[in-house]
């Protein structure tokens, strides 16, 4: 959007990332009971914050198809974006080991079945355009 141009779906979607990790990390500075209080209420129903979720990342990858990416670039971005996490994540290992080992006992599969399958299309789809 520079020079006044209008600007094009995927940097309105990159624009309203920033705005809310922003505002996510003034409010965990600022008031981290906030932010857990958020939370609470957004998962709160999580079924349905799932499939809104499901909703807007397909919306979300059908503007980056169009806008010319290709799957195997959203995945190297993908593939950055979880080292990334993982670099923030890794300092909570021993919890999230817990969590991970609570929720395989609990069968994982059951409830994440259709988020698997989308991952495994998708990853099919990145194969494909990778070597065929």
């Amino acid at each position: 959007m520079k020079g006044g141009e209008r600007m094009i779906p995927i940097e309105i979607i990159a624009l309203i990332f920033i705005i809310v990790a922003v505002i996510k990390i003034l409010v965990i500075l600022s008031k981290p009971e906030a932010w857990v209080n958020f939370v609470k209420k957004f998962w709160n129903v999580p079924i349905l914050t799932s499939g809104i979720c499901l909703v807007l990342a397909g919306v979300v990858l059908y503007y980056l198809i169009q806008s010319g990416m290709t799957i195997v670039q959203i995945f190297a971005v993908t593939g950055f974006i979880s080292l990334l996490m993982g670099a923030g994540i890794g300092i909570y290992a021993k919890e999230v080991i817990g969590v991970a080992v609570k929720l395989m006992k609990k069968g994982i599969m059951k409830k994440a079945w259709l988020y698997t399958l989308i991952w495994m299309i998708l990853l099919i789809w990145g194969l494909k355009e990778l070597f065929w």
